[in-house]
């Protein structure tokens, strides 16, 4: 039963779909509380070709997040299949390096698969699909402080079901007609196997990253762990989900006596120029980097793989320099993310995820100076579009809020 339980679970967390999430659980700490919406428009062109993605909770783990938004070209067909697959195709990474790589290196072992199998799909399609997208991802991670997975209290135990909880609390055992030895060693057996299953879901392991650039505040830090010049090869459009409330107990929820031992950790990797922007304390952060045609570190790159840059776009065709899927210009546009990792401090208010068709129009402290005061994140997201579209943006815009808290006191607050 537990197996069929576990399945039955992972089929019913792709299955839900919404496109909002604001936990207002009175039971949940506020520390590790969020609200996220995401808006987007197809604006004056002829088609929609971005796609975003939203799992919370993620992993099975209240209070963390997978936030996603991949911008198309030359067809929709990649960025769609990110939106579905992108957040699973990292979860099971997840799973496989729960005891080994950091969370950054699984990102990009991720942003490798997915590339891969565009390429792939490409290839069987015999020439039908050329499409590829950039791509801008965040997870919201529980993390103690050696960077090892955080969800749970020593003395919870979610594989139980209500009726064992209650039966231990009343002190019941083999003594009061309880199970037979060989039933308890089956059961545990079983449970532990599940629990292991479980607890790689989340991914563990050092989140210490090598050649990084770090910026430092007082309460605050973004590790970048992948340098803008290094190589590692590495829904349906809008997907977002959520659990069913009969797994309710099959989400962990962090103790409020754990919380002075609990991190959130925020880890970021984009390829192309999709964009994510932090506002800690009123200024933005950029945790991403725009992989570009006029970048001098991308273009030298291009040169020395034997392609060039005419106006700003590699082959004189396209404006990135990295995606994912574009199977013909893979020798020079390739796969491979800029990864940062961000521990969230009191200061951060909010992360601002979007396309290019935002970026275009809009700097990065404008936009936070922009939403700053609004505290539902889907008013927020809905300013921005709206802005984008006021400041004369031609693409597609996909604009993506995540509240970590409301707006300071000293905020004028807007309508």
């Amino acid at each position: 039963m537990l197996i069929l339980d576990y399945l039955s679970w992972m089929f019913e967390w792709l299955r839900n779909v919404t496109l909002s999430y604001d936990n207002t659980d009175p039971s949940f700490p506020n520390a590790f509380k969020f609200k996220c919406a995401v808006t987007d428009s197809k604006g004056p062109r002829r088609f929609m070709e971005d796609a975003h993605s939203i799992v919370v909770p993620y992993a099975g783990v209240r209070g963390q997040g997978f936030f996603a938004i991949f911008d198309g070209h030359a067809g929709k067909q990649a960025a769609e299949w990110c939106g579905q697959n992108f957040s699973m195709r990292f979860l099971q990474a997840l799973r496989r390096n729960h005891n080994g790589s950091s969370i950054p290196d699984t990102l990009n072992e991720t942003f490798h698969d997915v590339d891969t199998t565009l390429s792939r799909m490409t290839e069987e399609s015999e020439g039908k699909m050329h499409s590829g997208c950039t791509a801008v991802t965040a997870f919201l991670r529980l993390e103690d402080y050696e960077g090892k997975q955080s969800f749970l209290p020593h003395d919870f135990d979610p594989f139980k079901s209500s009726m064992e909880m209650i039966e231990d609390a009343n002190g019941s055992s083999d003594e009061s007609g309880g199970e037979s030895p060989d039933r308890k060693r089956q059961k545990k057996s079983s449970t532990s196997k599940i629990k292991d299953a479980f607890k790689s879901l989340g991914g563990s392991g050092s989140t210490t990253t090598g050649n990084n650039a770090n910026v430092n505040s007082s309460s605050g830090k973004v590790t970048s762990s992948s340098m803008p010049g290094s190589i590692s090869e590495s829904s349906s459009r809008n997907s977002m989900m959520s659990v069913d409330k009969r797994e309710k107990e099959r989400i962990f929820t962090p103790n409020h006596s754990m919380s002075s031992n609990i991190r959130r950790v925020l880890y970021c990797a984009n390829a192309g120029d999709a964009r994510g922007v932090l506002c800690r304390g009123g200024k933005a952060v950029r945790l991403t980097y725009d992989h570009k045609g006029s970048d001098k570190q991308e273009a030298k790159r291009i040169m020395d793989a034997g392609g060039f840059v005419m106006s700003g776009r590699v082959n004189g065709v396209l404006a990135v320099t990295r995606s994912l899927g574009d199977s013909s210009m893979k020798e020079f546009v390739v796969g491979a993310p800029y990864t940062t990792e961000t521990e969230l401090c009191e200061d951060d208010e909010f992360l601002i995820l979007a396309c290019d068709g935002l970026w275009d129009v809009i700097e990065d402290q404008a936009a936070v100076e922009l939403v700053r005061g609004i505290a539902d994140p889907k008013r927020a997201a809905e300013l921005l579009l709206d802005t984008a579209y006021k400041n004369y943006s031609t693409d597609n815009v996909t604009v993506l809020v995540v509240r970590f808290r409301n707006p300071p006191e000293n905020i004028e607050k807007k309508q």
